[in-house]
């Protein structure tokens, strides 16, 4: 079968087997350029700057391995470290596809070697503190690092514990599941195969009962906001592929299913499609019992007070209960913050609800205080980003302003809050969910708001080698 067949197959919305997939991906341009570049680094070229200085990466995910592929072909004598702990990288954004059966685990992890080059020195381990007002940092085993400019691309952590009766050994246990489970520093993506098996047992379920099934969403900043809906989704699609049903609650802490009122209007829709989708707004999961299988939710409502004649309008009385959920399956999306290392240092926002992320200018991405130090990807404490598309977006932004701080010159690029939220609705659909500070900011004159087989062909099929052979090599 050749390309145009196996396009053609996906334009009529056929099933690709896993071999046309790879065939499709392998004679496709951008996969031929991303072949080409044999997944190595390029090396810095003849318009590289010749600005000196020692420069140091704390990090080891997308955004840490896209500013450092930029930063050595934008200087012509480089002078980087970077601190990891992880040789296996984690593509994060296929754990869902590995939940719902789409992808093997294999299909998502790979080394972290290839991207690092020879010249740049690299410290196996994390960082323990930062002290930006001496240059320098500490890591986990004892090693003082000292530096002239630094990049900040940490990640956040995900506290389990903050749900009362829960441990993260439990998860895959008693009807529970959480795509996010990761140790990203191990190279290992427990949460996709866990919640694959969720999926399985909430199908062999279906067959004999109608099981209470409830997605939950923190009130934290998330990494990749739309996760629980998708799992929300394609495990009711799961079921009603072969006929089978469930009682689905989504419980979010939020008021709304997303922030862009035409996005927010076209899941109401999605859900409206399904039936069988009950929204828990303000709704924070606070504790759970395992045993009984009983969730516990911090409610947060209003309720209407007296009228007030002076405002023409009645008071608003706030109001809050905690309220017990019974379930047979429970997904849960753990609270997320920065790293301790940036959320206990001075590089961290001192105050407001962005409290413990990286401080940085949410246009240039440079720290606020320390001007020699940049922050890119999930830690950053700007209002909207944290994705590998946000991250991608960045990398030129940090690396460029870098480069104009390390020349002494004012750094003028300005990132415009890109993110991009492939919400799948179902299988074989997503609503391409493309914005930036000011709203909607889709790449194709397509409706944004309308679910679309392409982005699923896309997303699934193409989105990871463009990510492993261009993005993460700074190509695109």
């Amino acid at each position: 079968m050749n390309y145009d067949e196996i396009f053609k197959k996906v334009k009529e919305n056929e099933s690709l087997s896993r071999r046309d997939a790879l065939k499709m991906m392998a004679l496709s341009p951008v996969a031929a350029a991303a072949l080409a570049s044999t997944g190595a680094p390029a090396t810095a070229n003849a318009s590289s700057s010749d600005a000196t200085g020692r420069v140091v990466i704390v990090g080891g995910g997308s955004g840490a391995l896209m500013a450092l592929s930029r930063l050595r072909r934008a200087l012509s004598k480089p002078d980087i470290t970077i601190i990891a702990p992880n040789e296996k990288h984690v593509y994060q954004p296929g754990q869902i596809f590995v939940a719902a059966g789409e992808y093997d685990p294999e299909d998502i992890i790979f080394d972290n070697t290839g991207y690092i080059g020879d010249e740049v020195k690299w410290i196996k381990d994390e960082v323990a503190t930062f002290d930006p007002d001496n240059n320098k940092l500490e890591t986990k085993k004892g090693t003082v690092v000292e530096y002239d400019y630094l990049i900040v691309a940490a990640g956040v952590q995900y506290h389990y514990e903050q749900i009362e009766g829960l441990t993260v050994d439990m998860i895959g246990k008693n009807g529970i599941s959480s795509v996010y489970l990761n140790d990203l520093a191990a190279g290992t993506a427990e949460g996709g195969t866990i919640t694959r098996d969720w999926f399985k047992a909430l199908h062999e379920a279906a067959k004999t009962s109608k099981p209470r099934v409830i997605c939950t969403q923190p009130s934290t900043p998330l990494k990749c906001g739309g996760a629980p809906q998708k799992i929300l989704y394609l495990s009711d699609d799961f079921l009603k592929r072969d006929k089978l049903s469930a009682e689905f609650t989504f419980a979010t802490a939020g008021e709304k299913l997303f922030g862009l009122p035409e996005i927010d209007a076209a899941l109401h829709k999605v859900q409206d499609g399904y039936g069988n989708i009950t929204n828990k707004f303000g709704h924070e999961l606070i504790r759970i019992d395992a045993e009984k299988k009983i969730a516990t939710f911090h409610h947060k409502y209003q309720v209407q007070g007296e009228f007030d004649k002076d405002l023409n309008e009645y008071d608003m009385i706030d109001k809050e209960e905690d309220v017990d959920m019974e379930y047979d399956f429970i997904h849960i999306v753990p609270p997320t913050a920065a790293v301790d290392a940036v959320a206990n240092s001075l590089l961290g926002w001192q105050k407001g609800t962005a409290k413990g992320w990286l401080e940085v200018d949410r246009e240039t991405l440079q720290h606020r205080r320390y001007k020699n130090v940049f922050g890119i990807g999930d830690v950053c404490g700007i209002p909207i980003g944290k994705t590998g598309g946000s991250a991608r977006h960045q990398g030129p932004i940090v690396v460029g302003n870098l480069i104009s701080v390390m020349e002494k010159k004012e750094p003028t690029l300005k990132f415009d809050g890109y993110t991009v939220c492939p919400l799948k609705v179902s299988y074989g659909e997503i609503i391409m969910a493309e914005f930036n500070y000011d709203g909607l900011a889709p790449s194709f004159p397509l409706d944004p708001a309308k679910p679309r087989w392409i982005w699923w062909a896309f997303d699934l099929y193409m989105l990871q080698p463009m990510y492993r052979y261009l993005m993460l090599n700074g190509l695109m």
